[in-house]
């Protein structure tokens, strides 16, 4: 073999190798299936995959949710995910839920879709309002998901406790179909809407949102800023009337520690593809790049790069 000829080998393999080395996969950390975060994961790494470049890839993990997301950043189990300005704002801090783990050095990314609490019963059922929900058997999502944080927010507000229900902590899919089947009474999910548990629900059942007593609606907003009032509109799923409930602004967050150009790199991807994205993803036509620019936490550097050069 010549000297030249094995110059050339070498140079080649060097070349994969500094390819190899270069490629970067994240772990887009999202919720169980049946809800809105896990589509969105997936619609996000398609749009990055096609289109960050740099070697860059992403592919979606099942996790317990929003609450547990920025947990498993802190841990190094994803590299990115999807939680709510509420949580983001704890995690930061070192409070609440993150208590242990203590403050969680993580940035905003982009604001997503909000999520609203679907509190559903079948039509005919004599559940109406969240105090009803006592001595009854209740969906709440799977442990170490938003849907529980809001539980544990809304019933001390009606001076109840989870005590005061029989809670099923399971997906949001088996939630709902246990509510069909006759196992729950209620079912609970924190989702962007519509949310794929309750669409498959619907189609064999007629269901009803349970609706807020006078006042308690407005008295969960005063007491935390960061969540919101939605009506969900009758067509949505078929309901005989619009439902009124309560959500919160979602985003994407990735540790500071994060290289900005990758940050920049996923950001780009998302905004310069923004009509893929709504085109594959339904809850993704809910995204107002505007947001990105007002969420509870500062941005990532690379995001606030990105957001820099527009």
């Amino acid at each position: 073999m010549s000297i030249a000829f094995k110059n050339l080998a070498g140079a080649a393999v060097l070349a994969i190798l500094g390819t190899a080395s270069s490629a970067e996969e994240l772990r887009i950390g999202t919720a169980s299936l049946g809800g809105a975060f896990y589509p969105m994961g997936q619609s996000i790494s398609n749009v990055v995959n096609a289109h960050a470049g740099e070697g860059i890839t992403m592919v979606p993990i099942v996790t317990g949710g929003s609450v547990q997301n920025p947990n498993l950043i802190a841990s190094g189990e994803v590299e990115i995910a999807i939680t709510n300005n509420n949580l983001a704002v704890l995690a930061t801090k070192g409070v609440g839920p993150y208590s242990n783990t203590g403050p969680i050095d993580v940035g905003a990314v982009a604001a997503l879709h909000p999520s609203v609490l679907h509190m559903m019963v079948l039509a005919d059922s004599d559940i109406q309002t969240i105090e009803d929900l006592a001595g009854k058997r209740v969906a709440v999502g799977p442990a170490g998901g938003g849907t529980l944080g809001f539980v544990n927010f809304l019933l001390p507000l009606h001076d109840m406790s989870v005590e005061d229900i029989t809670p099923s902590f399971v997906s949001y899919s088996d939630g709902f179909s246990q509510l069909t089947d006759g196992t729950v009474d209620a079912a609970l999910a924190l989702s962007g809407y519509p949310a794929g548990a309750v669409m498959q629900a619907t189609a064999g059942a007629d269901l009803r949102f349970i609706s807020f007593s006078d006042g308690m609606l407005e008295k969960a907003l005063e007491a935390n800023g960061a969540y919101v009032a939605v009506e969900v509109a009758a067509d949505v799923y078929d309901t005989e009337t619009a439902g009124t409930v309560i959500g919160v602004n979602n985003m994407l967050i990735a540790p500071n520690s994060m290289d900005a150009a990758t940050v920049q790199a996923v950001t780009a991807a998302i905004f310069e593809n923004l009509e893929e994205l709504q085109a594959e993803n339904a809850n993704a036509r809910q995204i107002d790049p505007a947001m990105s620019l007002n969420l509870a936490i500062p941005l990532h550097p690379g995001a606030q790069a990105y957001f820099d050069s527009q």
